[in-house]
């Protein structure tokens, strides 16, 4: 089974954990792409929601189980079979949630070029995107380094 570690600089890296878990907990209640359920009877609609935001909270759990004790040790993150998928998703979840919530201004194809003025933006704006790029780079580091079987359900 392929297995990636990634070393992490955790003093770069610590204050974007705290960007995390703000966004993380704001989707404890919420999914990060709303459905539109209007068609659906309501008792069948609220049912599927809830599903959908449980396994959300599930995937967002093995995303900050990477930063556990052998993290703030070592500074290593792994990414293998059993976590590439839902840390990717839950990745996407946490980066619908930045761009809602603190990069929206941006826009979308600044946010996918990277190409900001850094020291332009304020710091929650500051460090929501650089948390987006962060969550980026874990993103294209899985899809590019794992074998593609692993994404494929």
């Amino acid at each position: 089974m392929k297995r990636i570690e990634v070393k992490l600089a955790l003093p770069v890296v610590a204050p974007l954990l705290d960007v995390i878990k703000g966004m993380v907990d704001s989707l404890q209640q919420s999914l990060a792409a709303p459905l539109g359920v209007r068609d659906l009877e309501p008792e069948f609609g609220a049912s599927w929601t809830d599903e959908l935001v449980a396994s959300q909270n599930a995937d967002l759990r093995v995303l900050l189980a990477l930063f556990n004790d052998e993290f703030f040790t070592e500074g290593v993150v792994a990414f293998d079979a059993d976590n590439a998928e839902p840390i990717v998703r839950a990745t996407a979840a946490v980066r619908l949630r930045l761009r809602e919530q603190f990069l929206r201004q941006l826009g979308d194809e600044t946010l996918e070029s990277g190409s900001v003025e850094l020291e332009q933006l304020n710091e929650p704006v500051r460090k929501a995107f650089m948390c987006y790029l962060f969550l980026a780079t874990v993103q294209e580091l899985i899809i590019q380094h794992l074998d593609s079987t692993i994404l494929e359900s």
